[in-house]
């Protein structure tokens, strides 16, 4: 899940002192009628990754899917959110923010149809494919959008609601497919239906874009100062408007300086370091194996005892246990350490595939074994999403410098987006040959490891500026050579 919080320079919101108070009126209910529309991008997000949970078992048995294709086609959808995201920050810095969510709409409803339409499992997989390049666009687009159109004393909380969508668009899946198959299980092509409702929100975006105003910040990178005052006049008092204008032109200025500030050295250690360091933050959140259970917790629950009918309801805690960690820890993430966050989540999360290894293990079969795995898989999903979910991106957004921050967020999120793909791919043949307690035993080892890694590695970012950051990271591991000042960037 894709977010990118606090203020564009250093994660801490920075405020002019001399702008107006950002009071309430139409312009705010303006404000947060922008905020619903675009989030339904974070809704298809979530919706299209967790539907094909409960779908699964219908889809196999409809078109022959095997354990392995049972993984392509789930993905599929995430190796082109990878791309996806890549060519969706390019199109919309080129294009605009506003004009890139219309065309992600329109690539969401070929791809529903599509998958909607499939008659065999490598069409699917391919419409699975366009699907998450519209996924991963989204992802890099609209909490750009987000917090380039809010004010800067709201923007954590707006931007913030597209990571409560995404969460809520999974739930949502969850839930729509229990109705559904509990109504309809026995008709031939019912993943069809559950494929077929994300149409509704994809409409919705694309009609709801047609009324919405560009970016401002956008507008003023391209030299339309009178477009941007206007979009800011629809969601601010006249006064904050043109008193805002002046912090526009100052963020956008920071931008251009950055990045027509020479070329980013990756020569430099302390700048190769930083990166890996965010592309192993990445890979950490992903290795926990959270969206194994988003995309396959219908067919582990029915591993671990639950009939077809129970597993997919059960499912539904999933949902609900994940929206519910993902508003605790939108609450308190502001109180406390990033890194005390960060190691607390892994020591919980590690703790809890210990335990469902252990009942896959030791238990006997039936209903007591299911609901003991059940109960250790809520709780994992809950601790999971109250701490590394938001917060890996909110250090992502906080500890690189500008004149690095596109590239290194561009690589750190094509790592997590590819470690995601193969969690994904890998799951169903690895369950299948190991069973449930040797897989999340292995799970476990990735986060003893992850947590040596934050320990050693990782930097505090809270309240700290950038330049602080970057003067850190140059005296941790910077070359001791004099042959370093020659090849580093100043």
């Amino acid at each position: 899940m894709n977010t990118r919080l606090d203020s564009e320079t250093s994660g801490i919101p920075h405020q002019d002192p001399e702008l107006p108070p950002d009071t309430k009126g139409p312009h705010s209910r303006r404000l947060g009628l922008v905020a619903v529309i675009v989030t339904f991008g974070g809704l298809l997000f979530g919706y299209d990754t967790g539907v094909v949970n409960g779908a699964l078992d219908p889809l196999t048995d409809d078109l022959g899917l095997t354990a392995l294709t049972e993984g392509i086609v789930v993905s599929n959808l995430i190796f082109g959110a990878a791309f996806g995201a890549m060519v969706g920050g390019v199109l919309s810095d080129r294009h605009g923010r506003r004009h890139n969510i219309l065309l992600l709409s329109l690539v969401f409803m070929l791809g529903t149809l599509g998958c909607v339409l499939s008659p065999s499992w490598q069409v699917l997989a391919l419409f699975r494919f366009i699907l998450g390049l519209a996924v991963g666009g989204a992802s890099a687009t609209v909490p750009v959008y987000l917090a380039e159109i809010a004010p800067v004393e709201r923007r954590g909380s707006i931007v913030t609601r597209n990571e409560v969508m995404i969460v809520t668009g999974q739930f949502a899946a969850f839930v729509i497919n229990a109705v559904i198959f509990n109504l309809w299980g026995e008709t031939d092509g019912i993943w069809r239906l559950m494929l077929l409702v994300a149409l509704l929100p994809a409409i919705g975006l694309f009609i709801g874009m047609l009324r919405l105003p560009e970016s401002p910040r956008w507008l003023v990178a391209q030299g339309r100062e009178d477009e941007a005052l206007a979009v800011l006049s629809q969601v601010r008092t006249p006064e904050r408007a043109h008193a805002e204008m002046a912090e526009v032109h100052r963020l956008a200025e920071e931008e251009r300086v950055a990045k027509t500030a020479g070329r980013v050295d990756l020569g430099v250690r302390w700048v190769r370091v930083l990166i890996l360091i965010g592309a192993g933050l990445g890979f950490c959140q992903q290795f926990t194996g959270i969206n194994s259970v988003m995309y396959y917790g219908t067919q582990l629950l029915g591993d671990a005892g639950f009939s077809g009918d129970s597993a997919i309801i059960a499912n539904t805690l999933n949902g609900a246990f994940s929206v519910i960690g993902i508003a605790v820890g939108v609450s308190v993430i502001n109180r406390l350490k990033r890194r005390t966050m960060l190691l607390g989540g892994f020591a919980l999360t590690t703790t809890f595939h210990l335990l469902v290894g252990l009942s896959a293990l030791l238990m006997p079969e039936g209903t007591a074994k299911a609901w003991f795995i059940l109960v250790f898989v809520v709780l994992f999903v809950f601790s999971m999403q109250a701490t590394i979910g938001p917060l890996v991106w909110l250090i992502l957004s906080e500890m690189f410098p500008l004149k690095i921050r596109s590239l290194a967020i561009g690589i750190s999120i094509f790592v997590l987006w590819m470690a995601n793909a193969l969690v994904a791919l890998g799951f169903p043949p690895i369950v299948k040959a190991m069973g449930i307690s040797n897989t999340f035993f292995a799970f476990a080892a990735f986060g003893v490891l992850a947590l040596l890694f934050i320990a050693t590695c990782v930097p505090e970012t809270k309240g700290r500026s950038l330049e602080e950051l970057e003067d850190d990271f140059r005296t941790r591991y910077s070359a001791p050579t004099p042959l370093r000042e020659e090849g580093s960037t100043p």
